[in-house]
This record gives structure tokens, C-alpha cells and sequence, in this order.
């Protein structure tokens, strides 16, 4: 039995830690049978990033209503679902707690067990709801908005970290570098698309830390050598796309060196990639190239589960509340959160 059809309960999964207020209906035996996501992007498109409290308020306003379609697409009553999973972090704190207070009530009410996930746990296990699900053990390489790290991981709950990003993320250093562009919010696949159009060669970046040893990441410096290249030119579209092309390059140079080195220095020979980045096309291309020469093979989520959704939050409840594991009736959310303090799942 593959490790994404594990027989057990029906969970209904709540996401909220950021922007996007997601449901989900996940069952141990039928898979994943209803799945949805509201993006705040053009709530928070004006002010160029999100609004912590704009995004609270909306989570208010749509979650519960998102929850009552869910269900009625899935198929499923609330007699039905036998646990509640919900973000506990790491994230924005206002945001965590709308989904806390929420999935808490909704299993006091219908007398089932509740248990917050951890939000990375969630990106990590993503690709375990794909057809060809990877098997432990293996490395992560989680790479979003908020977090960029490198895990080992043994099992569930039984992760390593590796190495993770000094300063900025790398999908921070992306938002970041296409406002510098004029790119607008969320500007991420917008400098991905426009460096598409972009001419190799004529911006070089810095591949940070690569002339270290180590698993650590850090991406400020090179976002602020985009800066500086951006004001040494005056940029036509043209520049700009080739600055966009030189930035990518060294951001997924980085990522992809780095995962190897990963891989070498553990022994092992299956990588999954989860998080925002990782529907990056050509960080999939540069990858899949360098796996195939290694003799190792790459997992991703499909695009629309690499970036926040709560259908890897059903799952990964799904794994904890099966093996026994559930919180008790209170609101828990914290800002901050380190994959390494989690409980194991036998």
C-alpha cells in the first residue's frame, strides 16, 4: 500500500497562515475528495504585499462558508468527518488564529479530535498525494515566500534539517526583486515569465554561499545586487528581462547545487521539492537534468499544491490523527516554528 493510501478517517484540513483561505476533505481510503482555495491576491495587490490584518479579517469572512461548499462537494456531512486539521504555523499570527478558533469549534461541535500542523510539515508531505508518492527516506528541499531549508527526512515527524536560508527566502528574494522591476504583487511568476524573454549572459549574479561548504542558504546579498545592476543601467523592457533571466539563473545555480550536495552528503537518491518555487519551471528543468546525470529521481506536488492550500494539511493531519495523535480543545498558533521540535509518527 502506497504511503498515500493508508486506510483511516475522513479530515477535514483548514488553511489560513498567509493569504489564501483554503478547505479540504481528505480520506484515508478514497484519497482527497474535495479541495478549495481563495486567494487574497487583489486584496492585498494595491498595498504590494500583505496586509497581516487585512488578511485576518477576510479569513473571518470566508472560512466558514468555504468550509459548508467543501463539504457539500466532497460528498461529505459533518457526521462524516471524524477530525479536524488545521495550521497552527508557522505564519501570521491574526491569520493562524482565524483558522485555530474555527477548526477548534467545529471539533468541539461535532465531538471529534483536533490537532494543528505545521505548516512545512504540510508543503513536505505534499507529493505524498500524488499518484506516484515518494517512499521515506529522502531529502526536502522547501523553498517558498517564507522559508527556504534542505531536510532529511526519515519518516513523519522524523525530519532533520539540513541547512536553511541566513536571511532572506528565496521566494522573498524573488517577490522583492520583481517589485524592483515594477512587477507588481505576487511579482514571483511574473519575473519567471518575463525572464523567459530574457538574453543569457548579460546579467551575472552571485551564486551565494556555493564557494562554502555547508547547506546553508542566503539570498539578500543577491537581491541587493539586483538593486545595484538595476540602478548602474537605465533598463528597457529588454534589460529588465535580462535582468530577470541573470536573477533566475542564480537563484535556481543555487537551489540546485545545493539540493545535490544535499543528497551526496546523506546517501540517499530521491529529492522532493515542495513549496511556492517549486512550480519554478526552470528550477524543474534544472533539477530534472541534474538528477538524471546523479541517477536520482525528483518528486514534485502538482503546481497548484506547491503554493499554500489545504489539502496537504488534511493529509498531514490525516497522518497524525490516525496514529493517535490530537490536541485538546484550545486555540494554538505560533509565528514561529521549527520542523525539528515535532513528535514522530510511528
Amino acid at each position: 500500500m502506497s504511503p498515500g493510501k493508508i486506510k483511516g478517517m475522513t479530515v477535514l484540513g483548514l488553511e489560513t497562515s498567509c493569504d489564501e483561505t483554503a478547505v479540504a476533505v481528505y480520506d484515508g481510503s478514497r484519497g482527497l475528495l474535495g479541495d478549495e482555495v481563495f486567494s487574497q491576491f487583489d486584496l492585498h495587490r494595491a498595498w504590494g504585499g500583505v496586509v497581516p490584518e487585512l488578511a485576518a479579517r477576510d479569513h473571518i469572512r470566508r472560512l466558514l462558508p468555504m468550509v459548508k461548499a467543501t463539504l457539500a462537494g466532497a460528498g461529505t456531512a459533518p457526521g462524516d468527518v471524524d477530525g479536524v486539521a488545521y495550521t497552527a504555523g508557522p505564519g501570521l499570527i491574526g491569520a493562524l488564529m482565524v483558522g485555530a478558533a474555527v477548526a477548534e469549534s467545529l471539533a468541539y461541535a461535532w465531538g471529534v479530535p483536533v490537532i494543528g500542523v505545521h505548516h512545512m510539515e504540510g508543503h513536505l508531505l505534499a507529493p505524498m498525494l500524488e499518484p506516484d508518492p515518494p517512499g521515506f527516506p529522502f531529502v526536502a528541499l522547501l523553498v517558498s515566500g517564507g522559508h527556504t531549508m534542505l531536510v532529511e527526512v526519515a519518516g513523519v515527524g522524523r525530519y532533520r534539517i539540513l541547512g536553511e536560508s541566513l536571511d532572506d527566502a528565496a521566494g522573498e528574494a524573488f517577490d522583492k526583486t520583481a517589485k524592483l522591476l515594477g512587477l507588481g504583487y505576487p511579482g514571483g511568476a511574473a519575473l519567471a515569465a518575463l525572464a523567459e524573454k530574457g538574453r543569457p549572459g548579460v546579467f551575472e549574479f552571485p551564486r551565494p554561499m556555493l564557494d562554502r561548504p555547508g547547506l546553508d542558504f542566503s539570498f539578500s546579498g543577491l537581491k541587493t545586487a539586483a538593486v545595484v545592476a538595476a540602478k548602474d543601467r537605465a533598463l528597457d523592457e529588454q534589460g529588465r528581462a535580462d535582468l530577470a533571466r541573470g536573477f533566475e539563473a542564480a537563484v535556481v545555480d543555487t537551489l540546485v547545487a545545493k539540493a545535490l550536495r544535499a543528497l551526496d552528503s546523506t546517501g540517499l537518491d530521491t529529492l522532493v521539492v515542495a513549496g511556492g518555487v517549486g512550480a519554478n519551471r526552470k528550477l524543474r528543468a534544472d533539477l530534472a537534468a541534474a538528477a538524471a546525470r546523479r541517477g536520482a529521481r525528483v518528486h514534485y506536488p502538482r503546481p497548484g499544491f506547491c503554493t499554500d492550500n489545504a489539502a496537504m494539511i488534511a493529509y498531514a493531519g490525516y497522518r497524525r490523527l490516525s496514529a493517535g495523535q490530537h490536541a485538546d480543545i484550545a486555540i494554538r498558533a505560533r509565528a514561529r516554528w521549527s520542523l525539528d521540535e515535532l513528535a514522530p509518527v510511528a
